[in-house]
């Protein structure tokens, strides 16, 4: 465009300089030249030219090579894999009987048993089964309260407050049950109020460096991955050490305890979890803190980080089983099977009791304790060396003072406010501990606080702790715990058992009666203790005294006890020292007041043994060279109730001897009435004795359940009215799913309801519970 406009003033130029020659012509001096002409203006743009075509497309590349395999994808919740949880039976009530709680109607149907009178249309006791269910006798309807992992508050976080596992022993505390100054026990509101629940353990096998979980571990790794918490595929048999690491942080947090409040809907009976409350969890992990008290620790302890603690709090609860709620208001829960989790501390023994050299108890010396983690334990397997603690802080019945933060140890604040663990009582595979009380269901007055509680493995004693000092009446609650911290410890040697069998007595070969009861004594266990040890005449040392024998490098073919500290360490080991009577695993010991006999009694649910013993007959230990041979196993594996009588039953901190009776034996078969592996033990508000059972699908073929065993004298044979003699009878109430033991019963302030605990279901055998 610019080229054109350049040629027409090309033009113009021309045209003057033609003008400017013609005048020269005329005049060439006297002309000048023209001036140059404006430029003129720019044209317009032109059109812009089509787009040329296209060019054709390039050859495709090769292709690159295929990334990693994706990270399976986990589904939350998983319904094939069954949960633990609490269940709630609620009273409903039936047409023919007029009764206002669970316990009697239980009682009424009884009494129709008892007078031929049960209507033919009523099934009682409930028949056995093995189903996937919760069952129950008809007027009572169960309803589920919460099950392992569900959240405790609105907050569904992935760390938020949950459930715990493998639920046990359970404690029921009715609103409004202190206002004036109540034992927890049967007061307060039967419709609403809190809820403490044992979690022991997690079931099957946990992860390693080359294998995958297994069971509940699998369920538990399964909703960490689902969660984010773990990054890497959970059902590999390829763990790294971070990995293993962050799945034994996570798996502390789901054992301990719950505090969680629940209420009744009045309409349909069933209990909820109230979410709006403020649920604590206390568990193994450093959130929870408690202090030990009665004994002293060999080494400090640290908190998860490293950071030390004071002297004497140590962290974590564990392997919580059964327990028993105080008068004052707290829990006892008892630490049982924590040899599992960072090793045992008594390693001298076989499953078949027969001691193991080199491990610390042989004679010659005073006995060594490894209070180190092992590596090898199920916790000691974390690469992180704060996650490990020492085994003698664990195995002790712990105090709970239930409502407290979880990190509130006993003393962080005030005195006798938070946590404890008593020391004074010695470490055991504690299942449970029960107070002496009145029939107000309230301490004694102006009598010792005194404690009785099981050691629950095989051949495992019965114990009792009698406080130095009395309780008086209006002392607080404080002041009562500290009657706890310092005492005298004696063990239950039932005298007269027979080793062979735990159930009979050696001399008539029947177990004890009330006719025939077995005679015990309580033997004090220090190395102060003037008592002469059981087995004194038959080691040739008749005359030696317990404290003597305890102490002794050589006594009884096992190492010394320098102090009293060493034999609450080791009390197994110290009782079989003395040659206390090997008993058959004491699950539950239950303090009745108000016993149908007449006289408070203690009830024992011993499980059963099945295996050889540490001891003969005389309390002399069987030489671990000829153990195998010489050894008897046994022949108990049904297990039995046994009851004891105080030699003074009104004031039983000062009696040094009791009775024995089998109250009732387990046994084998698929009628009504066979049952066997009696577990958990609870007294109910008149005095009724109650007992869960763990094993008896093995055994019997039917699912575990819950029974009342009738102890009414007016039961029995050729009492007036009788048409079938039904004392010393177990009734089956209800039934647990077919894997799950059924364990923790406890009732309401009313009576209306009875709490279960449904354990490890699915743990060997098929469940879906709670999903069906």
């Amino acid at each position: 465009m610019r080229q054109h406009g350049k040629a027409r003033y090309l033009g113009a130029y021309v045209l003057v300089g033609l003008l400017g020659a013609l005048g020269t012509s005329a005049g060439a001096c006297s002309g000048t030249d023209g001036r140059d002409g404006t430029n003129g203006q720019d044209g317009t743009d032109g059109t812009n030219g089509t787009d040329g075509q296209d060019g054709t497309d390039g050859q495709d590349g090769t292709d690159g090579v295929d990334g990693l395999p994706g990270d399976p994808g986990i589904t939350w919740p998983d319904p094939s894999r069954p949960l633990s949880g609490v269940v709630a039976l609620s009273f409903v009530g039936v047409d023919d009987i007029p009764a206002s709680d669970a316990a009697q109607l239980v009682r009424a149907r009884v009494q129709q048993v008892a007078e031929g009178t049960l209507p033919s249309h009523v099934q009682f006791p409930l028949a056995p089964a093995s189903t996937d269910s919760v069952r129950a006798i008809d007027g009572l309807a169960p309803s589920v309260i919460a099950n392992w992992l569900d959240p405790l508050t609105y907050d569904e976080s992935p760390t938020a407050l949950r459930f715990g596992t493998n639920n046990d022993y359970l404690a029921y505390f009715g609103d409004g049950w202190d206002v004036n100054g109540e034992s927890p026990k049967w007061s307060g509101s039967g419709s609403s109020g809190w809820l403490w629940v044992n979690h022991e353990y997690i079931s099957n096998d946990y992860p390693t460096l080359t294998t995958a979980p297994v069971g509940q571990h699998l369920t538990l790794a399964k909703f960490l991955r689902a969660n984010d918490l773990l990054t890497n595929d959970v059902t590999s048999n390829v763990w790294t050490e971070a990995d293993v690491s962050t799945y034994v942080t996570y798996a502390k947090q789901q054992v301990g305890g719950t505090w969680m409040h629940i209420v009744q809907d009045p309409s349909t009976g069933a209990w909820e979890l109230d979410r709006g409350a403020q649920a604590i969890r206390y568990d193994a992990t450093s959130k929870t803190l408690l202090r030990i008290t009665g004994i002293q620790t060999v080494n400090p302890d640290h908190d998860d980080t490293g950071a030390p603690l004071p002297a004497g709090v140590v962290p974590g609860i564990m392997d919580d089983c059964a327990g028993g709620q105080t008068p004052w208001g707290t829990i006892f829960s008892g630490e049982e099977n924590v040899q599992d989790y960072y090793g045992d501390l008594e390693v001298c023994w076989t499953s078949e009791q027969k001691l193991v050299t080199g491990m610390g108890c042989d004679p010659g010396a005073a006995i060594k304790f490894d209070t180190t983690t092992s590596p090898g334990s199920e916790w000691g397997i974390s690469a992180d060396p704060n996650a490990w603690h020492d085994r003698d802080h664990y195995g002790y019945i712990a105090e709970i003072d239930v409502g407290q933060p979880s990190d509130e140890f006993e003393g962080k604040n005030a005195p006798g406010v938070g946590h404890k663990k008593l020391g004074a009582m010695g470490r055991a595979r504690w299942e449970a501990a029960t107070v002496a009380i009145g029939p107000d269901w309230k301490l004694i007055p102006n009598q010792p606080v005194v404690l009785y509680g099981g050691d629950d493995r095989r051949s495992g004693r019965v114990y009792k702790f009698v406080s130095s000092k009395p309780y008086t009446a209006g002392m607080t609650k404080p002041e009562i715990r500290a009657l706890l911290d310092d005492g005298k410890l004696y063990a239950a040697h039932f005298a007269g058992l027979d080793n062979t069998t735990g159930t009979t007595l050696f001399a008539t070969k029947q177990p004890p009666t009330e006719a025939a009861p077995g005679t015990g004594q309580w033997i004090e266990l220090s190395v102060t203790s003037t008592q002469i040890a059981p087995n004194a005449a038959a080691l040739g040392s008749p005359g030696i005294t317990v404290g003597e024998a305890l102490k002794s490098n050589t006594y009884n073919g096992l190492a010394g006890f320098p102090t009293s500290d060493d034999v609450r360490r080791a009390l197994f080991t110290a009782s079989a020292k003395v040659g206390i009577m090997e008993l058959n695993r004491p699950e539950d010991v239950e303090y009745n007041p108000l016993d149908p006999s007449g006289k408070p009694r203690i009830y024992i649910g011993f499980t059963y043994h099945g295996r050889k013993t540490q001891l003969d007959q005389d309390g002399k230990l069987i030489d671990p060279a000829v153990h195998d041979m010489v050894s008897i196993k046994r022949s108990d594996e049904v297990g039995t109730v046994v009851a004891i009588e105080e030699s003074n039953p009104t004031n039983p901190g000062a009696s040094m001897s009791f009775l024995y009776i089998q109250a009732w034996k387990g046994n084998k078969g698929a009628s009504i009435w066979d049952a066997s592996a009696p577990d958990n033990v609870l007294i109910d508000k008149s005095g009724g004795v109650w007992f869960g059972t763990d094993g008896n699908l093995s055994i019997n073929k039917g699912a575990d359940a819950i029974y009342y065993l009738d102890l009414d004298p007016a039961h029995k044979a050729g009492q007036p009215g009788v048409q079938t003699a039904t004392y010393g009878k177990a009734f089956r109430v209800l039934t647990v799913p077919s894997d799950a033991e059924a364990t923790g019963p406890n009732m309401s302030a009313d009576m209306r309801t009875i709490f279960v605990s449904v354990q490890h279901p699915g743990e060997n055998n098929y469940s879906r519970w709670p999903w069906h």
